[in-house]
């Protein structure tokens, strides 16, 4: 969830603002300031710099991720448990899971424009996403055996991989960078919505969901593009604790690194089944 507003260019104003402003005893220009015997200040030590209780931290980000992810945990084994399967294998799959993804969508819409609204609708998403990924993750685990345990730990070990990269400054997040994260994520976006009318329509992307090279290829250039999009929620985190911004940021953060993980690990989750196939 990238903010274009927290950049260097920003920054940069504010602190030259500050600079080219003259303290209230500098001297006139054309007059000369009368000598005097300044004595050193007394040092008391390095001095914290100050920060409102009321404002964003990472630490209190990561507590509101923690807690969001339990959530969606604990709704995915619920979504889990819905799915039936019969003696033969086949799935059941309740149709009702899917309003998960429309309830979503919604709060997501909202939180973009109501993000004082996160710490009340973020919990929301995780419970009803929790059981769509929980019942999908069924389905895809009937029909390949221990692909949802493999998914997972892609999953976990990209976070943590992005983590260190971007904690080291291997990855370094510019205003560039960003532009293009976000641009290619909502081509990525337009693209699903278009694909998704289609199938309404009974007309089908041969390529989206086979298993073929081309297939495969564009899944992993997506499951990268989620990667890539941890860096620019870890940016935005760690410049809204800089800027102080209120402490309702810290659910919006937290809800939208939590839609990133959620998107990866499904695209993780699609690519390891196209991998099967082969």
């Amino acid at each position: 969830m990238a903010n274009p507003i927290l950049n260097e260019k920003s920054f940069n104003k504010v602190i030259q603002r500050s600079a080219g402003q003259a303290g209230w005893a500098a001297p006139q220009a054309g007059q000369q300031a009368s000598p005097q015997i300044i004595n050193a200040p007394i040092n008391d030590g390095p001095v914290s710099p100050y920060r409102s209780a009321d404002a964003m931290t990472a630490s209190g980000t990561a507590s509101a991720a923690l807690l969001l992810m339990l959530l969606l945990v604990a709704s995915a084994i619920f979504g889990w448990s819905a799915v039936g399967e019969s003696a033969d294998g086949a799935v059941q799959f309740p149709g009702w899971t899917i309003g998960g993804i429309f309830i979503g969508f919604a709060v997501a819409i909202v939180l973009t424009f109501k993000p004082k609204l996160a710490r009340v609708l973020a919990p929301v998403y995780a419970i009803a996403e929790g059981v769509f990924v929980g019942a999908i993750s069924k389905v895809f685990n009937t029909a390949y055996d221990g692909i949802v345990i493999q998914a997972v730990g892609v999953t976990l070990g990209v976070f943590v991989v992005m983590l260190v990269l971007y904690r080291t400054g291997v990855i370094r997040v510019t205003d560039k960078m960003r532009r293009t994260v976000i641009g290619a994520t909502m081509g990525i976006a337009i693209f699903y919505g278009v694909s998704l009318l289609l199938n309404l329509f009974g007309m089908n992307i041969s390529f989206f969901n086979s298993s073929s090279l081309m297939s495969i290829g564009f899944s992993f250039l997506v499951a990268g593009l989620a990667a890539m999009n941890l860096a620019l929620d870890f940016d935005f985190i760690e410049r809204g604790e800089q800027a102080g911004l209120p402490k309702y940021m810290e659910w919006y953060a937290a809800f939208g690194l939590m839609v990133t993980i959620v998107w990866l690990y499904l695209e993780i989750l699609r690519l390891l089944a196209k991998l099967r196939e082969r």
